[in-house]
């Protein structure tokens, strides 16, 4: 089994990404208090240990190639938002290494986040993933598998394996090999065990994300992207901080929403969905198991504070399994590891029956992977609250989804569209465009009431 630990605070202030293109949400995190808190109105509402070894990846369609140092916008073309690059690097760690440590430093990244082609340790002895400072650490045991491969000459790129760590804030992360003994005849080395990265996910540097952002705002201007994501009227998504007093049964359904950072350098949002190990975000995001594997899940990473910068100390868990997933739905239910880690943030629940048009809403997102976000106020709907426009709106399919006048940027696809009036899902959103749009729920539900 994978586990790590939990995150340390970083920045919290939204970076909006205005112009930003298909399937997302956003907000600027800016205002002290919530957008229309004056019509709220509602009562308040009641450690590290050893990864699993690498599974078999799945055939999918995948996301555009990284290439190192090259920005190709912000939404590939699978539609999950980028935030960072790949660098390829080809770096030894103790045994074979001339030092047991070795560090990865971009500056200008927000994180950094190493891959091993090779792990092969005796056991006893292990790898950690930490920032300089060691307030945030990832360990990674020995396995016996890897051993056995090591001994036997095997390599882990022959077999076209690889294992992916957590990552860190900051744009530096230390590696470092911890021997169990001493061996000072080099038997290691002669046995042909090793620790080697050969490549490195980290986060655009501003400058890098400006770019990204303009290229996207470009595309967008040209009518190249289809479904664009764009603010309708003024950005009024807020810190979901900010509704704690003013809506706390909303603040409360915020912390059972999930930051996805997958395959190092793209975003999605993902959601707890009922009491057991189930969570629900698109099919654009997350197609296979494979993909869930390759995907952090950072639950309660929100700011402390409305309109701060500091966060609460995120919980990672690893995706797992893919249960069931659609196109045209767009849809994919997939479980985690560690599950009784994130148990206590919560879960959502969903509204069986139909949308129906002027039900007012709010969506928990994490827009462009910031800190959660609310999105309730809204200066394109009577009352100054999101509601449903249109319930039988044209999504992939002909009236499959709801569309309503959210606030919207890239990185919040698989965001819950939730009712104020039963706080339940009413449909999960995918598209922009103001207006923007989510599937309708009872439509997934009836592919998915099973497993549930």
């Amino acid at each position: 089994m994978r586990r790590t630990l939990a995150l340390v605070a970083g920045a919290c202030t939204a970076v909006v990404l205005a112009g930003a293109t298909a399937y997302a949400m956003t907000g600027d995190g800016s205002a002290q208090s919530p957008a229309g808190t004056a019509q709220l109105g509602k009562a308040p509402a009641a450690a590290a240990a050893a990864p699993r070894a690498p599974q078999a990846k799945e055939a999918a369609p995948g996301p555009v190639a990284d290439l190192p140092k090259q920005i190709s916008g912000v939404i590939d073309s699978v539609g999950r938002q980028r935030v960072g690059a790949l660098e390829s690097v080809d770096s030894l760690v103790g045994y074979h290494a001339e030092s047991d440590r070795q560090e990865f430093s971009y500056p200008g990244a927000d994180y950094v986040k190493v891959h091993f082609d090779q792990l092969t340790m005796l056991p006893g002895d292990y790898v950690t993933v930490a920032d300089p400072a060691g307030t945030e650490v990832h360990r990674i045991e020995s396995d016996p598998l890897d051993v056995v491969g090591g001994l036997l000459g095997s390599r882990a790129e022959e077999s076209g394996a690889g294992r992916w760590a957590m990552s860190v804030t900051g744009d530096t992360a230390v590696v470092e090999l911890h021997r169990a003994l001493p061996d000072p005849l080099g038997v290691r080395e002669v046995a042909g065990l090793g620790v080697r990265v050969d490549k490195v996910a980290r986060g655009f540097s501003s400058a890098e994300q400006e770019a990204a952002d303009s290229s996207a705002r470009e595309a967008t201007s040209a009518g190249q992207t289809g479904r664009e994501e764009s603010v309708c009227g003024s950005n009024e998504a807020r810190d979901a901080v900010c509704y704690k007093s003013a809506d706390p049964a909303a603040y409360k359904k915020s912390k059972a929403v999930a930051r996805l950072l997958i395959n190092g350098t793209e975003l999605c949002t993902g959601w707890r969905l009922g009491t057991t190990n189930r969570m629900l975000t698109n099919n654009h995001c997350m197609v296979t198991s494979g993909d869930a594997y390759d995907t952090e899940v950072w639950f309660d990473y929100q700011c402390n504070k409305c309109g701060g910068h500091a966060v609460f100390k995120p919980t990672k868990v690893w995706g797992d399994k893919v249960l069931s997933t659609n196109r045209e739905l767009d849809y994919t239910l997939f479980t985690v590891e560690n599950f009784a880690q994130v148990q206590k943030f919560g879960y959502l629940s969903i509204e069986t029956s139909r949308p129906k048009s002027g039900t007012e809403v709010y969506i928990p997102q994490h827009p462009g992977g910031d800190p959660g976000q609310i999105a309730m106020g809204s200066d394109s709907d009577d009352g100054g609250i999101c509601a449903v426009d249109d319930p039988l709106y044209d999504g992939y399919g002909q009236d499959t989804d709801v569309s309503y006048y959210c606030d919207t940027a890239g990185g919040s696809s698989g965001s819950p569209v939730i009712s104020r009036k039963t706080d339940r899902v009413i449909a999960l959103h995918h598209f922009g465009g103001c207006p923007n749009s989510g599937v309708r729920i009872d439509l997934v539900y009836n592919r998915i009431k099973k497993l549930l």
